[in-house]
């Protein structure tokens, strides 16, 4: 099964600057096989992004708020802790 997984981003601490741009990437501890990842925001039921690293260009203010990282092996689901993006 899938475990450990975490977000970081750059710049680190997730506080940019409005108009900066930003990179999260999701890590995973463990897990085999060909992983799926997908990025959601809390309160929003849009997908982000499908991969392993999550790219946001350019910040606006509705960007901020907590991003979790999801990833799956096929057979089981693992979520990272969320992480506080905040926009300056």
């Amino acid at each position: 099964p899938v475990s450990g997984v975490s977000v970081s981003a750059q710049p680190p601490g997730a506080q940019v600057a409005l108009g900066d741009r930003l990179v999260l990437n999701c890590t995973v501890a463990a897990g085999t096989g060909p992983l799926s990842f997908s990025w959601h925001r809390e309160g929003s039921a849009s997908l982000l992004g499908t991969g392993p690293r999550l790219e946001l260009p350019h910040v606006g203010d509705k960007d901020s708020g907590h991003y979790q990282c999801r990833v799956s092996d096929g057979d089981s689901v693992a979520e990272s802790p969320p992480l506080n993006v905040t926009v300056l």
